[in-house]
């Protein structure tokens, strides 16, 4: 399957939360899409259906392909620890995740575009693949000639979140990332253990 690039209000609708980020047209129709999606009735899920749910609202929200979130997935199964925490902390470390929550980028797929489009530094070198996992201790820049670009200096401006796991330079565009976050400091609205259970099927 190929990566999604659709409206994406649509799919936030379908999960019923704004899972790309803030989302104005959510907020005005905040039920599931289709004609009747304020009347209808859903017909109750069945315990799989509830749990692919569950990864596919997590591969949405991080813009993973199936490939690539089985892989990681089995990644996370081989750490010490548990599978669905381990899951989440590195998806948490991939660059293109690591770019959205410094503010460079203001969503996850325009991270991942910058990434891809040689915008971005890592550890002084330029990297274009947004998979790449960042360990403790990297710093991730904006590359010098792109500084300037608008969608860096618009998100930066309007960047709010800080996160104790990152630290930001607004002098250089630059930040480093202190350590893995612990599973309670990711904000997003997760079950992953609903996908432990569906891969142990």
């Amino acid at each position: 399957m190929a990566r999604y690039t659709g409206p994406s209000t649509k799919i936030a609708r379908k999960f019923g939360e704004p899972i790309f980020g803030p989302d104005r047209s959510f907020e005005k129709k905040n039920y599931p899409p289709g004609q009747h999606g304020l009347a209808k009735k859903r017909k109750k899920s069945s315990e799989y259906g509830i749990q692919l749910k569950e990864k596919q609202k997590v591969k949405y929200t991080y813009g993973l392909l199936e490939r690539q979130f089985r892989n990681l997935y089995e990644r996370a199964a081989k750490m010490k620890g548990k599978t669905g925490e381990n899951l989440i902390l590195l998806l948490e470390s991939r660059l293109d995740n690591i770019v959205y929550r410094m503010g460079i980028a203001p969503t996850r797929a325009a991270a991942r575009q910058l990434v891809s489009h040689c915008h971005i530094v890592l550890n002084g070198e330029t990297m274009n693949i947004p998979s790449t996992l960042v360990k403790q201790g990297d710093v991730i820049g904006v590359r010098e000639r792109s500084k300037s670009l608008e969608v860096v200096q618009s998100s930066l401006a309007s960047a709010s979140n800080k996160y104790s796991w990152l630290e930001w330079d607004a002098n250089t565009l630059s930040g480093k990332f202190l350590n893995v976050p612990e599973r309670t400091e990711v904000p997003e609205t997760i079950n992953e253990q609903l996908i432990v259970e569906l891969y142990s099927k």
